[in-house]
């Protein structure tokens, strides 16, 4: 593999991804962050860039007020939530450990050019017979066997009308067979990991802002549920009579 050089096509042509798998953080984190894949502000410059410069390069400030917003880490101004996020992604024995559930870039041809961004990216990639092979894989490989340390996936992006959630949910318990249920309509959880989806930290228009509640949308009831998972993910677990 030539790294961020070696590509794989669909057969279709339609879709692409390159190879350039990578993560940052502490490998045996409490919470995993997952974006979907790395985009068009990180592919074909990777071997020239800072490594810890990579993840969510662009979009760290709406990363943290997302993360801040279902309680992951601390509120504050801009440029707080921007540090934080960076101090955060460079720490290799912190809290958090950051990737993406696609390890490779995915783009999509529209015609006259790549783009790995726009509508319907997430729900559309796994819902052709070639994402779902390649979501499946990376499934498989790096979420089958989180650490014992992982409590907590926090996957960036919906879909529309929540169809990611639901081809994500698929694709993982695939990869984790055993009792799964439930949460609330953003979270699933098997008995040791709650994967909850928030808003993309890379959505556009009032997206964010309506998820986050500052519009009064109904979007934001989202924002919500995702901030009650991830609180009950986290919450004290309690001890077991056996335990005792």
């Amino acid at each position: 593999m030539n790294f961020d050089r070696t590509q794989r096509l669909s057969q279709d042509g339609d879709w692409r991804i390159r190879a350039n798998p990578l993560a940052w953080g502490n490998p045996n984190a409490e919470v995993v962050v997952l974006g979907f894949s790395k985009g068009p502000t990180q592919a074909g410059k990777l071997a020239t860039t800072p490594h810890d410069q990579i993840a969510y390069k662009g979009g760290r400030l709406s990363a943290g007020k997302i993360l801040a917003h279902v309680g992951l880490i601390e509120g504050g101004d801009d440029r707080h939530l921007r540090t934080s996020v960076d101090r955060l992604i460079a720490d290799p024995a912190g809290r958090f450990h950051f990737g993406s559930l696609i390890r490779c870039t995915v783009e999509r041809w529209d015609g006259e050019e790549w783009k790995g961004t726009g509508g319907a990216m997430l729900d559309g990639f796994v819902a052709t017979q070639f994402g779902r092979e390649v979501a499946s894989n990376c499934a498989s490989r790096f979420l089958a066997e989180l650490p014992a340390a992982t409590r907590l996936v926090v996957m960036f992006g919906m879909g529309t009308k929540g169809n990611y959630i639901r081809q994500a949910r698929t694709l993982i318990q695939q990869a984790r067979p055993g009792r799964w249920r439930t949460v609330n309509e953003v979270a699933y959880a098997d008995d040791t990991v709650t994967f909850v989806h928030v808003e993309h930290f890379a959505s556009q228009g009032s997206l964010i802002p309506d998820w986050l509640g500052e519009n009064g949308n109904r979007r934001e009831h989202l924002g919500i549920r995702a901030r009650e998972a991830v609180n009950a993910a986290l919450a004290p677990r309690p001890i077991s009579a056996t335990a005792a």
